[in-house]
């Protein structure tokens, strides 16, 4: 797969996530935090579970047990991070939560440079601050003193991060199916434990948001994010990230075709922004690769 092709695979989770925003929204008004982290993580793990058989039976090499463990690893932190977002929901705007969560923009190269010593290339840092304000932008351009839930929402932008990084470790397997479903398997675990522990536990409440469960389930935890993980096979962490904000630019886009609502001109120049820093580091890396010389021949 070209690095091209991984990036369209990554826009295209970013679209998804972006449909799913009205639907995750929705059912947190029925549903506790853990309990909908829960529900949703399981059918995810059955969705892609068919998936998984078929890439372990075509694969070349067998994980070991050091790769599950790094998996559920990469599941531990990815719960978190939704944890932290659902809960912090509760308690912050709409506004807040899209710009504040996407910190992971800044956040994915720096924590590249600090853990793995893996530095981007150049475009990678204005692309992400560009991508940042864009993001900001598309919010309104409004934030509003900052809340517990707007501490807790950054709090989770550092754990989107290191889950982005990871997995870009975790890819050297080649079974990006299977870290999919280990990571919901171990998000479904912790979500019930919590669930559990809290009281949360309600089936009626589950039955009244089956629409959202199974969507966010299937299409927003398990397609997404095995999309994720198999279009970072091939591009960079940085990039990813990049790429993975159009979450917020999409949001708004089905935002106006299906609840009609209407971007601000700040709105749409945060779109803009969005779009443009995709385009850049797609292109700008390609035109400024060093191409090799050719060899003289006597």
């Amino acid at each position: 797969m070209s690095r091209l092709q991984a990036n369209l695979l990554l826009l295209l989770a970013g679209m998804i996530w972006g449909m799913g925003f009205v639907a995750q929204s929705t059912a947190m008004t029925n549903i506790g935090p853990f309990m909908f982290i829960a529900v949703r993580s399981l059918i995810a793990s059955f969705t892609i579970l068919p998936l998984a058989i078929a890439e372990g039976g075509k694969a070349r090499l067998t994980l070991n047990r050091r790769d599950y463990l790094f998996f559920a690893a990469i599941g531990l932190v990815l719960f978190t991070g939704l944890a932290a977002q659902q809960i912090g929901l509760q308690t912050t705007s709409v506004t807040n939560a899209g710009f504040l969560t996407g910190l992971y923009l800044i956040l994915v190269p720096v924590l590249g440079v600090l853990i793995f010593r893996a530095w981007p290339h150049g475009i990678i840092w204005p692309c992400s601050l560009a991508a940042l304000a864009g993001i900001y932008l598309l919010s309104g351009g409004e934030l509003s003193a900052l809340k517990q839930g707007d501490w807790l929402v950054m709090f989770g932008a550092f754990f989107w991060a290191l889950q982005v990084l990871l997995i870009g470790q975790a890819n050297r397997t080649g079974r990006p199916v299977t870290l999919s479903l280990v990571q919901f398997a171990t998000c479904a675990v912790i979500g019930f434990i919590f669930a559990f522990t809290l009281g949360e536990v309600d089936w009626s409440a589950v039955a009244v948001t089956w629409k959202e469960l199974l969507f966010t389930g299937i299409f927003s935890s398990g397609a997404a994010f095995t999309l994720q993980a198999i279009g970072q096979r091939y591009t960079t962490p940085p990039q990813a990230a990049i790429f993975l904000s159009s979450e917020a630019l999409f949001a708004a886009l089905f935002g106006a075709i299906f609840l009609s609502e209407r971007l601000s001109f700040v709105g749409l120049v945060g779109c803009g922004l969005i779009f443009i820093s995709m385009l850049a580091v797609e292109i700008i890396p390609m035109l400024t690769a060093k191409k090799p010389q050719a060899v003289a021949t006597l």
